[in-house]
């Protein structure tokens, strides 16, 4: 096992800075041995930052190869736009790296087949920084389906329902020679683009790839309205951005049917008004149901309201990860989540284990993307989902049993969570 764990760090955009800055940085197991971007005054904005708060002292390169070529770095996190992780992934595996990439997904299904058939060459994992797999409400109701309690799951739901409008655009023109790429994608494609933060937390409910798997998937999209209406609105008709036909659907459902006979409803939802934020994280079970917008877990038979009982919830049933995280002290990062998916790539990486989230897990979120596209350009025809296992998710090798897993329950006193 390896006492310190030498990483190089490739993108330094806003979610990139955050992530090393509150994550990476402060972990004491950890050396950010490089850092890599086209940009130099973010270059040099996070090299100052680690020199006068912590005791890193990285080299800096344009050119991310440097990083894979160094043959003394254990890791490589690529936090750059949407388009080329996979690209990355794949050379920092073939350099025999650990690779952990941001969320999002991939533009073609070749880039998953590729991504998987690397893996399965080099034996070297990759792992996808889904934070929401590690969120306290999300691991609290995988702990309950392990246990049996909300009996059988028959359909889960979720989404990402977030007006994001003002970011999207209005953060592109205070950076206007660095295009904000999820804007690119509106202007450019239309489909279920930012499905990962419900779908992995759902996929580690259902098993998938681990008994279960997505046969099939089947994507719809509406007019395309706010966006447009947003940057006329906010900028003119007349402007760069109000002269723009965006897209990009105002709202897409996807339905994802399973092998063992579950079905799975996925909403985007980013373009139009709409008064908070919120996953729609919920399950459905023979026993019982979680809904995340009424805050509530409801059994069959309960007699009292299960309105806003998810405090109550956590004291029986708090997955054990997050039972230790609250005691010890829960770190920032949207609910202390980046850091238990930062601390679960780590700890694999010292020990040489795969993932918790693993290449085929990577694989089969990021190509929800593009078979959302095809299936909307189809008038919603259902796509065959691929099965990136080749038939491996029938009978998988053991899982990882650690701190982090996320296929079973896991109790690990051995490894501190901070």
């Amino acid at each position: 096992m390896k006492d310190k764990v030498r990483i190089g760090y490739i993108g330094l955009g806003k979610r990139g800075f955050a992530v090393l800055e509150k994550n990476f940085a402060m972990m004491e197991d950890v050396e950010v041995a490089a850092l890599s971007d086209l940009s130099d005054e973010r270059l040099s904005r996070m090299q100052t930052f680690l020199r006068e708060n912590t005791s890193h002292d990285p080299y800096l390169t344009k050119d991310y190869h440097d990083i894979l070529n160094d043959p003394t770095i254990d890791a490589v996190v690529i936090m750059i736009g949407w388009s080329g992780r996979p690209k990355i992934a794949m050379e920092t595996m073939r350099a025999g790296k650990y690779a952990a990439v941001e969320v999002g997904c991939a533009d073609t299904l070749d880039e998953c087949f590729e991504l998987v058939k690397t893996y399965e060459e080099t034996g070297v994992p990759v792992m996808m920084l889904e934070n929401c797999c590690y969120g306290r409400r999300e691991m609290m109701v995988l702990n309950l389906v392990k246990k049996g309690l909300l009996g059988e799951v028959v359909h889960c739901s979720g989404g990402y329902h977030h007006n994001i409008n003002e970011e999207d655009i209005y953060c592109n023109f205070e950076n206007i020679d660095i295009p904000h790429y999820r804007l690119g994608q509106y202007i450019t494609k239309n489909r279920e683009n930012y499905p990962t933060h419900e779908l992995g937390p759902l996929s580690k409910v259902l098993s998938i790839n681990r008994g279960n798997r997505m046969v099939s998937l089947s994507s719809f999209a509406s007019k395309s309205r706010g966006l447009k209406e947003y940057a006329v609105n906010r900028f003119g008709a007349d402007s760069k951005w109000g002269k723009i036909d965006y897209k990009q659907g105002d709202i897409v459902t996807t339905v994802i049917t399973c092998a063992g006979g579950e079905t799975v409803v996925l909403t985007l939802d980013t373009n139009l008004p709409r008064s908070h934020y919120s996953r729609g994280f919920s399950i459905r079970g023979t026993k019982g149901m979680t809904n995340e917008d009424r805050m509530s877990v409801y059994f069959d038979g309960q007699t009292e309201d299960s309105f806003k009982n998810e405090e109550a919830m956590y004291e029986k049933y708090d997955h054990p990860l997050h039972a230790e995280y609250v005691k010890a002290g829960v770190k920032e990062g949207h609910g202390g989540m980046d850091w238990l998916v930062c601390r679960a790539f780590i700890e694999s990486v010292k020990n040489g284990t795969n993932t918790p989230i693993d290449a085929y897990d990577t694989a089969a979120w990021m190509a929800v993307g593009p078979l959302s596209e095809m299936s909307i350009n189809k008038g919603g025809a259902p796509m065959e989902f691929p099965d990136f296992t080749n038939g491996k998710w029938q009978n998988r090798e053991p899982v990882v049993k650690c701190k982090y897993c996320l296929d079973e329950i896991c109790e690990d006193k051995s490894v501190s969570v901070v």
